[in-house]
């Protein structure tokens, strides 16, 4: 709603919304430190680097590993062969940013429907065939999320903490991301802008990976899980043996699309916080810092990526929330008056 309401102008004249133009004009410009330490954190905080990350670990689970490709004495991917798979990722996403907006909605546009199908489908015939294990396994998540062991234990605490960071990953609630999406929408009615952006948290949180958490305990493939465990391939193992025809590869198939998809959507974000702080002359060095972070983020490990991501969204979530909360009167004040109007209109 705040995108909406406190819509600022590029260096070009062009309309614009997100956290850095609402803190400036609805803030003031004695704010603008706010805005541009909020941009200066999503350069990096916006970077695709797990979805790099888990999309080369897949891969090279999948086809590098069984056919011994760039493998190392240990029998893992080697460093090498992550890098070359990052690099072909990185000219894919280069060839679809490079044209600009436009060619970024004309793919996603394509890509989104079709991977939100599939991936339901799968999960719904694999949840179908293994429903005698779903209810055992809606009780796992509520009594292993509330155990008095982990009360007990003073475990709580983390694991409250981890799901926020988590679930901040998941839906980008309070990161600003969403923001700067749904600030360059067609419309000038923030309220109904702010209540069709609510439905992405619930959608994809609570429906999406409650669902891959369902199919994970209900083909019980957790069980035969290390203490080192990698959520894309504990999936991929679910769907392996939820369907046996070829499971495997219609995951790999969602995550592509997935991966992909938001690899060139978060292009936006990141060249969008750039270009505010040093200017349009920036994008196409912008376009190149992002696609190295492709690169790098596919031979580095997981763990690491995760800890600089929480580090990233934690100060995004800084300006964002702070801002949030000074301007959340004038958002009410509005909300009042659009759902009085809605009233009287029915």
């Amino acid at each position: 709603s705040l995108a909406i309401m406190y819509r600022g102008t590029d260096h070009a004249g062009k309309a614009q919304g997100g956290p850095m133009y609402f803190i400036v004009e609805g803030l003031g410009k004695r704010w603008k430190p706010l805005a541009l330490a909020f941009c200066f954190f999503g350069m990096f905080g916006c970077l695709p680097l797990v979805q790099s990350n888990q999309l080369t670990a897949i891969v090279g689970d999948m086809f590098f590993i069984p056919n011994e490709w760039l493998t190392d004495e240990a029998g893992t991917v080697a460093p090498l062969g992550k890098a070359m798979f990052g690099l072909v990722m990185a000219v894919c996403v280069g060839s679809v940013i490079l044209g600009g907006i436009t060619r970024i909605g004309k793919v996603a546009s394509r890509l989104v429907p079709f991977m939100v199908l599939l991936y339901a489908a799968c999960a719904i015939f694999i949840l179908i065939t293994h429903i005698q294990n779903v209810p055992a396994a809606l009780g796992l998540i509520l009594s292993d999320a509330f155990s008095g062991e982990a009360v007990a234990g003073g475990a709580l605490g983390a694991v409250i903490s981890t799901g926020v960071r988590r679930a901040a990953f998941s839906n980008e609630a309070g990161m600003g991301t969403e923001a700067m999406a749904h600030g360059a929408a067609k419309t000038s009615e923030p309220i109904r802008e702010g209540l069709v952006a609510m439905l992405g948290p619930m959608i994809d949180t609570l429906i999406v990976c409650t669902i891959t958490g369902l199919i994970i305990l209900s083909t019980g493939v957790w069980k035969e899980a290390g203490d080192d465990v990698n959520g894309a391939l504990l999936t991929a193992s679910a769907f392996t043996q939820g369907i046996p025809f070829g499971g495997s590869y219609l995951l790999l198939v969602c995550v592509l699309c997935f991966s992909f998809s938001s690899m060139i959507g978060f292009s936006y974000y990141v060249t969008k916080c750039g270009i505010f702080l040093f200017g349009p002359g920036a994008r196409i060095p912008l376009i190149f810092f992002y696609l190295v972070g492709i690169v790098v983020s596919a031979v580095i490990e997981l763990g690491d990526v995760i800890n600089f991501l929480d580090i990233m969204f934690g100060m995004m979530a800084i300006p964002t929330m702070l801002s949030a909360l000074l301007l959340s009167p004038r958002v009410m004040g509005r909300a009042r008056e659009y759902f009085a109007a809605l009233g009287q209109a029915q």
